[in-house]
């Protein structure tokens, strides 16, 4: 656990301490944060109450008495309900603005993992709760330097897997073999083990229809092939296997399996492409000019490209999440149409801008990852600027 680290983000966020929660394993930010694991399964509640200055404490059940044990501080153990909450009282003498994994209004689900009741609880012994979203962004979101060095290889790995996706289709498709969405997936996923990449699930092999679909995914039975003259999807993510550091690499690009594709497809295609890079843009000269940059500002400059262009109605989802060591990470995501996000863009924090547009007879998405330093901004992977000639 990173105490003097977390001591000063509370003093500099004007907090008077971080309470902590658990039960049942609900929290698994939490675990991280202050680096532990349950010694055994958590079937009972313990908190964990880290000042802005002075010792952490704790408050534990008595027949799991040794939960916290890893943490350094007192620890108070209870049994009845009564016991609980005049313990818990104890922990939180002297705070009035207390950071707990809490969103108003569950704006930002990614941190909002205290039920409600809890928040009652510790409002009725006199504090204030506030959203712990910024703190989890400083301790969860930012990258060490061999997280950034994990990420850009996996991103050249990736790169190679998905050119070589793009050219099987090409090959069998001249041959006239048939190929479809499933066994392109497939093919992904072998070049993912051949490359010693990891991935939870995906990825996406979308042609025509099947691309309008954000989360569409092939299986088994449920797919379709692959022909001249499709629109084709791919979207993939990927981290190295193996290290348990590692953080995600996610793009999308997009194809056409012809010799010319429509003026329309054409079209669409530019237009996610510029409400793409309208959306680097702006974190890059929000970066370099040192201005306070929100995620809802991001996804304001992409889809105003798109709306402007006629096609805002087609642009059903937010421009691009936080990534991490889960592809959907926990910092500040681009996003005013599904959440209004108002976190801070932060040095040392990647994520998505992945704007699309989803017509009724096929979908186009272009995704590209943007590490933020603290001086620049910058594309960590290749950019694609026209359609692939598949």
């Amino acid at each position: 656990m990173q105490l003097n680290e977390i001591q000063a983000a509370l003093s500099s966020m004007s907090l008077d301490g971080w309470l902590f929660y658990d039960h049942h394993e609900r929290d698994p930010l939490a675990y991280r944060i202050l680096g532990f694991k349950p010694v055994r399964h958590v079937t009972r509640r313990w908190y964990y109450y880290i000042p802005a200055t002075g010792e952490p404490r704790g408050l534990v059940h008595r027949i799991e008495s040794g939960m916290l044990d890893a943490l350094p501080g007192a620890k108070t153990a209870y049994s009845s309900w009564q016991l609980q909450i005049d313990g818990l009282r104890n922990l939180l003498r002297r705070g009035r603005r207390v950071a707990m994994q809490y969103s108003p209004n569950n704006a930002v689900p990614y941190v909002s993992m205290v039920d409600a009741g809890t928040v009652e609880l510790v409002r009725s012994l006199g504090a204030e709760v506030v959203s712990s979203a910024d703190l989890i962004q400083v301790f969860e979101a930012c990258w060490t330097d061999h997280q950034l060095e994990t990420h850009l290889e996996a991103g050249r790995r990736v790169d190679a897997v998905l050119q070589t996706a793009f050219v099987e289709i090409g090959n069998r498709l001249r041959s006239a073999t048939a190929v479809s969405e499933w066994e392109i997936k497939n093919f992904i996923l072998d070049g993912f083990s051949d490359s010693g990449l990891f991935t939870d699930h995906g990825p996406i092999v979308a042609v025509n229809a099947n691309a309008s679909n954000p989360h569409y995914e092939p299986t088994q039975e449920q797919h379709l092939p692959i022909r001249r003259g499709d629109v084709v999807l791919i979207d993939l993510w990927a981290k190295l296997a193996g290290d348990p550091e590692a953080v995600y690499y996610d793009i999308t690009w997009t194809g056409h399996a012809g010799p010319e594709a429509p003026s329309e497809v054409v079209n669409v295609f530019e237009v996610v492409r510029d409400a793409r890079d309208a959306g680097i843009r702006r974190v890059q000269q929000a970066v370099v000019a040192k201005e306070s940059l929100a995620g809802y500002q991001v996804d304001d400059a992409v889809r105003g490209h798109i709306v402007a262009k006629g096609l805002g109605d087609y642009f059903v989802h937010r421009t691009g999440h936080s990534i991490g060591r889960d592809v959907h990470g926990a910092g500040a995501n681009m996003d005013n149409l599904e959440t209004h996000d108002e976190r801070r863009v932060i040095p040392r924090t990647c994520f998505s801008v992945e704007p699309g547009v989803y017509l009724p007879s096929f979908g186009i998405r272009s995704e590209v990852n943007v590490y933020v330093a603290e001086t620049g901004a910058h594309v960590t992977g290749k950019t694609q600027t026209t359609l692939v000639a598949i």
